[in-house]
């Protein structure tokens, strides 16, 4: 009986699991690659997440370059406005109209105390109002600007309402009901000054950028 045991011997136990020799396979080289890079499988690579960083940090950089564009074309259209608006004041109010082109444009000093180009003199404190609203606005929608366009509408609305609104909170009768320089007379219309002018240019040129599709974040639609 042992000798036909031992003819037909006893057979092979399993190894333990784990006593074997690893097994090798793609996962396990793209793990030993992984670990050799520094990388944990299935993680993002490195140069992927730099690129997403590198592309954030861009837009916030043209960000606050359209946001510098906006309060440089502000900044200039009204210390343009003031500028002219106290020459006209120590130069031309009470004195005859300085004709530039003959009869039909004139430099003509008067006090309006109601909206641009003289209309509704009967409400200057709600277009006070209304000038202080419109800074507002401008200065939340700034926060979402990416459109150099957009930039420039902006900063010639803004400049504009700051130059009337001083005029309003600081020229006589009163605070909120001061009379705003005009000066600009062509034959045939109303009175102007520059902060109307920067007002007018940057609404039409909304209104030329709402047709095209363009919004101030800088997306285009065709709606």
């Amino acid at each position: 009986m042992a000798e036909a045991e031992r003819i037909i011997g006893t057979p092979d136990i399993p190894e333990a699991a784990g006593d074997g020799p690893e097994q090798s396979g793609p996962d396990s080289e793209e793990t030993a690659a992984a670990e050799q890079d520094g990388q944990r499988p299935g993680s993002e690579p490195d140069g992927a997440a730099e690129a997403g960083a590198e592309a954030e940090a861009g837009s916030a950089g043209k960000g606050k370059r359209k946001i510098a564009v906006l309060f440089a074309v502000a900044v200039v259209a009204y210390a343009l406005d003031l500028i002219s608006k106290m020459i006209v004041v120590a130069k031309l109010e009470h004195h005859e109209p300085i004709e530039l082109v003959g009869e039909w444009l004139r430099l003509s000093a008067i006090r309006n105390a109601g909206a641009a180009f003289g209309f509704g003199e009967a409400f200057t404190i709600i277009f006070t109002c209304i000038a202080a609203a419109v800074i507002v606005v401008i200065a939340r929608l700034a926060r979402k600007l990416y459109s150099l366009p957009w930039a420039i509408a902006l900063g010639l609305l803004l400049g504009g309402a700051l130059g009337n609104l001083t005029d309003r909170l600081f020229r006589s009768p009163g605070v909120f009901e001061g009379a705003v320089v005009d000066f600009i007379a062509p034959k045939g219309f109303a009175v102007f000054n520059l902060a109307d002018s920067a007002i007018v240019c940057g609404g039409i040129l909304i209104v030329l950028l709402s047709f095209r599709g363009l919004d101030p974040d800088g997306t285009v639609h065709k709606d």
